[in-house]
C-alpha cells in the first residue's frame, strides 16, 4: 500500500481498485416518498432502503394525523402504506391516494390479501416480513419504472 507522501510508486493493482465504480441504484432515483409506518425500526429501515435506491426525499408518518391536510399529491411521487397505523385502518387514506393519482404499495403483515386485491386492483401488497428488494421493486413498478436486468 502506498501513501500520498510516500515515494513508493503506486502499483497497477492499486490504481485499478480506485477506478472501479460502484453501481448506482436508480430504481427510486429522485422520488419523493411518503412512508406510513407506525413501527419505528421498520420505518427507519424503509427510509434507508429508499435512500439507498436513490430516493430524493423520504418522509415518515407514524399516524394518519401527521398527514391530514397535507397536499400529498403535490408533495410526494409515491407512498408505502401500512394497512394499520396504531390500530387505525389506512384504507380511506389509500383511496385518497388512488383518487389523487399518487402511486402506492401496501406493506403490511395484514393477512387478508383477497380483500385488498378486490378493493385495490393493481396495487401490490408486499407482506411483512418482506425483503427490501421486493419492496423497492414494488414501488418502482407502481411508478412505472422497470427493474434493471
Amino acid at each position: 500500500m502506498s501513501f500520498l507522501n510516500d515515494s513508493t510508486p503506486i502499483s497497477d493493482h492499486d490504481s485499478i481498485r480506485f477506478k472501479e465504480s460502484l453501481p448506482v441504484p436508480t430504481l427510486l432515483d429522485g422520488l419523493r416518498i411518503l412512508v406510513l409506518e407506525d413501527e419505528f425500526l421498520i420505518a427507519m429501515d424503509v427510509e434507508q432502503l429508499c435512500r439507498d435506491h436513490g430516493a430524493g426525499e423520504v418522509v415518515i408518518a407514524r399516524d394518519l394525523t401527521e398527514v391530514d391536510g397535507r397536499e400529498v399529491a403535490t408533495q410526494f411521487d409515491a407512498a408505502i402504506v401500512d394497512l394499520m397505523l396504531g390500530g387505525t385502518s389506512t384504507l380511506d387514506f389509500a383511496s385518497g391516494l388512488r383518487a389523487a393519482g399518487v402511486p402506492f404499495v401496501f406493506a403490511s403483515g395484514y393477512s387478508d390479501a383477497d380483500e385488498i386485491k378486490a378493493s385495490f386492483p393493481g396495487v401490490r401488497l408486499v407482506g411483512k416480513p418482506y425483503s427490501g428488494e421486493d419492496l423497492v421493486q414494488a414501488v418502482a413498478a407502481a411508478c412505472g419504472r422497470a427493474s434493471p436486468g
